[in-house]
């Protein structure tokens, strides 16, 4: 378990070993809305030499009003989405070859949120997310599209409800993630372990396009 907060990654390490003792769990630290903190995982996890079959990608921040994360980018957006980003592409090759070792299909979930839907008919305001002398900021509800360009692995938005208990909630991330049922299939919105139907903005190749670039070019300037 990659964990901003170490010490609830390790109760929550523990409450699970009381539930089944024999798992092996490990806990990592990792903060998405710092770029080094999300080098410096996928370094050390990278040196200990260990398989990735599946990413789950669950970690998320609402940040109301806009704040700025270390790298000066809008905390939401950096968390949301370029942290996400930062270690999947970090982590891409081990799966890669994870995948080939195993004769198995890596996948990759993103967990997304209905609150999708509600977002401004101009997007993404990509001139105000990243800007080092100003603290104006645009807040970015739209943080996740369908991947474009990896391969060996499944990607999929969905969403997750606040009424739903534990076992609902976590449902859906488990059927995408280890179901044979969606073996093959990539680019997909689930909701309640079903595809479903994203907003029209997070079908949009051309937006898409535009946000992976714009995500390759933060990522590198750090």
């Amino acid at each position: 378990m990659a964990m901003r907060n170490l010490d609830a990654g390790r109760n929550g390490k523990e409450a699970m070993l009381k539930e089944i003792p024999k798992a092996e769990i490990d806990v990592m630290e990792l903060d998405l809305s710092s770029m080094a903190s999300v080098r410096n995982f996928a370094s050390e996890y990278t040196s200990l030499g260990l398989h990735l079959n599946i990413l789950i990608k669950n970690a998320g921040v609402l940040s109301s009003p806009s704040k700025l994360s270390q790298d000066n980018i809008e905390l939401l957006f950096a968390t949301n989405r370029i942290g996400h980003f930062l270690l999947t592409n970090l982590l891409l090759e081990i799966m890669k070859n994870t995948a080939q070792k195993s004769k198995q299909e890596g996948r990759i979930v993103n967990v997304s949120s209905v609150g999708h839907r509600i977002v401004s008919r101009e997007g993404i305001c990509f001139d105000k997310i990243y800007n080092e002398a100003s603290t104006e900021n645009c807040l970015v509800l739209l943080i996740s599209f369908p991947s474009i360009g990896l391969d060996a692995a499944i990607f999929s938005l969905f969403g997750k409800y606040m009424t739903k208990n534990v076992q609902q909630g976590a449902a859906t991330t488990c059927y995408i993630a280890l179901h044979p049922q969606v073996k093959g299939m990539s680019g997909n919105y689930f909701m309640d372990s079903n595809i479903a139907e994203p907003s029209s903005q997070a079908k949009d190749a051309e937006l898409a396009k535009k946000l992976w670039d714009f995500s390759l070019i933060i990522t590198d300037r750090k």
